[in-house]
């Protein structure tokens, strides 16, 4: 690819984290009226259409049966847990910190992938892992003034969640059908959260069942912005761009939120993007950039709201049976 088609990727992976970050700080306003699990509902009922015009697409015939209904159902539930995660986090931690917590992932990865994938980590790898790590401790500050929340947990649960369901997602690889990897998650969310409804509901007003639409819309959207970064840069130059996340979060956080980026948070997100740049850099040198677990993955997994680029891609070409 040459360099403007690299300029191009970039862009829109820039203007893609954007709308995450927007579509994030929706849910943290909308999580300080009413509990995380109903706004996850919600923006998971209000999105459903919207996908399923998207799934009409899909040309490849077959049923929502899983070929291999084992590893399917663990990432459908890697998936819920994940989303559910996600929400509860924004919903009650600065943006910057969850950012800095889920940047984790990609690093995740290397580790589980040679469990489940069988992969071999070299040395480079591993001292990439143990740094990051370590950003996330600084991040999280054990023993620190302020004591670990609810919170924070479940943004390393949204951490381990999304990698795992990244990992599985490339050992499914070509086996199982875009509709069956986008529904499943999707039903999960449904059904978990709309069960939660008669434990903790509170009736939302007009405005903000739009705002739980406007989740939905945003989620999407980033989905298709990313699509075409993918399609027009080349991906080890086009997933750091994934990292502009915090630029946003810092930026939200102050204006809106009236959040001020800490030192432990900024040094440990520092540490662990150098870490995942680090990794990037090295499998791009080593020509092997396809299996990079940076580059492989997005800090989304495939929730109702913001379902895997991946896979929209895979849905809109009507080939279950490519991948990217």
């Amino acid at each position: 690819m040459g360099g403007s088609s690299n300029l191009k990727g970039i862009g829109f992976a820039l203007i893609s984290m954007g709308v995450f970050a927007t579509h994030d700080v929706i849910i943290k306003l909308l999580g300080a009226h009413y509990p995380s699990l109903q706004v996850l509902f919600f923006s998971s009922l209000l999105s459903f259409p919207l996908v399923s015009l998207i799934l009409m697409q899909e040309r490849t015939p077959g049923t929502l049966r899983p070929n291999r209904p084992g590893w399917v159902a663990a990432r459908a539930l890697c998936g819920m847990m994940a989303g559910i995660g996600g929400f509860y986090a924004f919903s009650t931690l600065p943006l910057a910190q969850v950012y800095a917590i889920l940047f984790a992932a990609p690093l995740l990865i290397t580790l589980l992938s040679i469990p489940i994938l069988g992969e071999r980590v070299g040395i480079h790898r591993w001292i990439a892992v143990a740094l990051g790590l370590c950003g996330v401790l600084i991040v999280l500050r054990p023993g620190g003034g302020d004591a670990l929340s609810l919170g924070h947990l479940a943004a390393l649960l949204v951490a381990f969640c999304s990698a795992t369901a990244a990992v599985i997602t490339r050992k499914l690889g070509s086996t199982e059908r875009p509709l069956v990897l986008l529904m499943w998650p999707m039903l999960g969310n449904l059904v978990l959260t709309g069960a939660s409804l008669g434990l903790d509901y509170t009736p939302m007003q007009l405005p903000h069942l739009g705002m739980a639409g406007l989740i939905a819309l945003l989620g999407l959207m980033g989905g298709f912005l990313s699509i075409l970064a993918y399609r027009n840069g080349e991906a080890a130059i086009v997933a750091p761009m994934q990292y502009s996340q915090i630029i946003w979060a810092t930026i939200y956080g102050w204006v809106i939120f009236g959040e001020v980026l800490d030192r432990p948070t900024m040094l440990g997100a520092a540490v662990i993007i150098a870490s995942g740049l680090y990794i990037v850099w090295r499998e791009r040198a080593r020509g092997s950039e396809s299996i990079s677990p940076v580059t492989a993955a997005r800090l989304r997994v495939d929730t109702v709201t913001t379902p895997k680029s991946t896979l929209l891609q895979r849905v809109l070409s009507g080939r279950g049976n490519s991948h990217h």
